[in-house]
């Protein structure tokens, strides 16, 4: 039978999970715990519930950014003034994980942690340039969130470990960003394909740093290394916008699975980089770029 604890605080949680003999699995929302555990048939010797836990939750800005509780949920993330302010590019992703059930359940360190290649917050978090906190009975330490993800459902979590907090830095500059998933169909679809872009913007329109991450193309997250470096210091247009997307298919080497196979997957992440330059393009044309414009 499995035992069930339900700490006061995340020093209580932490001692429960440094005990290896207890086995403990933490538990926040469960939307992929539970299904990952009818899949396998089994069940952990011990859970420890660490939805509750206030030193996982809250929204604060601070001078370097924006800090954000891992406990945090999808829905509590979409209606944060705060988040809607300064990472709205988290925001739009939210709204697609799953239907609302899900949304007021599944969390932000839930969706990291899980380590699946679709996870629809993860290559926002790589666009956003994010670190994560985590902790354990030793401390706490910082990993930034571009080196987590140490292979498929592999992490840098050491045993023991939870990741109580996510910094997501402050965007210098004007900035534009977007979010695309492209899945089965438009409600509570497992991405075949998704697109984070945040980029920075000069006064002259031409694009500044620029941050392309993209989901369920590879055993993890990527960022689209070769397509950012030639989107430097270019204005949008047509010919960048074709040209970003064929180098951004040269770029992942997806697999053939139960949702798609490889090359619709690679055909679909070009035909997202391409939309999202052209809608920058016409963002340009039709006004002048705003902050709060998420298009």
């Amino acid at each position: 039978m499995t035992k069930a604890f339900a700490p006061r605080t995340l020093a209580e949680a932490l001692t429960l999970l440094a005990d290896r003999a207890l086995g403990a699995l933490p538990i926040a929302g469960c939307t992929d715990v539970l299904a990952g555990l009818h899949s396998a048939g089994g069940a952990p010797p011990a859970v420890v519930d660490i939805s509750r836990l206030e030193e996982l939750r809250g929204v604060h800005v601070s001078p370097p950014g924006l800090e954000l509780g891992a406990a945090l949920t999808f829905s509590e993330l979409r209606h944060s003034e705060l988040v809607q302010t300064h990472a709205p590019l988290l925001v739009d992703a939210a709204a697609t994980i799953g239907a609302w059930q899900i949304q007021n359940r599944a969390t932000l360190g839930g969706n990291i942690a899980n380590a699946s290649p679709a996870g629809d917050a993860l290559p926002v978090l790589l666009a956003l340039d994010a670190t994560l906190v985590l902790a354990s009975t030793t401390g706490e330490r910082r990993v930034l969130y571009r080196d987590f993800h140490r292979g498929y459902r592999k992490t840098a979590l050491a045993p023991g470990e939870l990741i109580v907090r996510v910094l997501v830095p402050r965007a210098a500059g004007a900035s534009v960003w977007r979010f695309r998933k492209v899945g089965t169909r438009a409600a509570q679809a497992i991405s075949k394909a998704s697109l984070a872009f945040a980029a920075e913007l000069d006064g002259q329109g031409r694009f500044g740093k620029v941050r392309l991450a993209a989901g369920s193309v590879a055993p993890t997250p990527i960022r689209l290394l070769q397509s950012e470096e030639a989107a430097f210091g270019q204005h949008p247009s047509v010919e960048l916008a074709e040209r970003l997307a064929t180098l951004a298919k040269s770029e992942v080497a997806p697999i053939d699975d139960v949702r798609s196979t490889a090359d619709y997957r690679r055909f679909v992440l070009g035909q997202l980089v391409r939309r999202v330059v052209l809608e920058v393009m016409e963002q340009q044309r039709t006004a002048t770029p705003r902050n709060d414009d998420r298009g």
